[in-house]
């Protein structure tokens, strides 16, 4: 398992005109995975970005942002399609920078929240398939996975658990699509957390992994199941990354989008500093 971090942890949104200086902290700081949160692909120029991957020798990931108006289950067809325009993006330039994976909640835009009849929730769930579906014979074309992360039920009322994951891939019915586990998410809503570890990877399914304390702190310092999700891992024998992605009120842009108010540690770098040795000792 190679470790890493989200950029989110320092900057928001990423531009490779002013933040390539982090994947240098990033690789300063012990990271072998650095994770580029794409909120805006006009921002990120590949080729730079790729050559400082490259020179600290840092493996890389795109992660998707999905705010308002970026949902791939919409009614109105062009809101689907410039998600889906938005998603091959990130797929693009997943691909230029060698990595593999797109991560982040692909299927819906962050803030549902709707109490729809059986018979709406049905026709966007045939929305989402269908265009999921779509952008995962995209990715397949370019050498890249999309994986989709389940998130609390305050961020969205689309994917909730591990099994609703499941049932999502199993109906979009693709091998690029599988599941991204963020461990805050996990602690809200799964009555199990290695359970849900071990659902998603017997199934196939386990992509990507998201480590982040129950307040969005520093792992390790909170009330996350780590010992259990950390033993699920190893007896599923998950061989992916697990990266950092933890937020502090310092970025305003998405301090708000995640309900942030107060310091939740004593600085970003420690985040990242303490956190990695933490999980470095957990998974070893």
């Amino acid at each position: 398992m190679r470790l890493g971090v989200n950029t989110f942890i320092w900057r928001s949104p990423f531009r490779s005109d002013r933040d390539l200086d982090l994947v240098d902290h990033a690789a300063d700081l012990g990271a072998e995975v650095f994770e580029i949160a794409v909120e805006d692909p006009d921002l990120v120029d590949a080729a730079p970005l790729a050559e400082a991957l490259s020179r600290r020798g840092l493996h890389a990931i795109v992660c998707g942002a999905y705010g308002p108006g970026r949902d791939v289950g919409d009614p109105d067809p062009a809101v689907r399609a410039s998600t889906l325009a938005y998603v091959a993006r990130l797929v693009r330039l997943a691909a230029a920078l060698g990595a593999d994976l797109v991560a982040g909640p692909a299927y819906g835009s962050v803030g549902l929240a709707r109490p729809l009849p059986p018979d709406e929730r049905a026709a966007e769930w045939a929305r989402v398939v269908a265009s999921l579906r779509a952008a995962a014979e995209d990715a397949t074309a370019h050498g890249v996975r999309l994986a989709l992360e389940p998130l609390n039920r305050f961020e969205t009322d689309r994917v909730n658990t591990v099994e609703q994951g499941l049932r999502l891939c199993a109906d979009v019915g693709h091998d690029a699509v599988g599941l991204h586990l963020d461990t805050f998410h996990l602690h809200l809503e799964e009555r199990d957390s290695g359970a849900a570890v071990r659902a998603a990877a017997e199934a196939g399914r386990l992509f990507h992994v998201h480590a982040c304390e129950n307040d969005r702190g520093v792992p390790g310092r909170g009330q996350v199941a780590w010992d259990a999700v950390a033993r699920a891992l190893r007896e599923v024998g998950y061989d992916g990354d697990v990266v950092i992605e933890s937020f502090t009120p310092a970025v305003t842009s998405i301090a708000g989008a995640v309900r942030l108010w107060r310091p939740v540690a004593p600085d970003q770098d420690t985040i990242a500093r303490e956190g990695l040795a933490f999980l470095r000792g957990l998974l070893a």
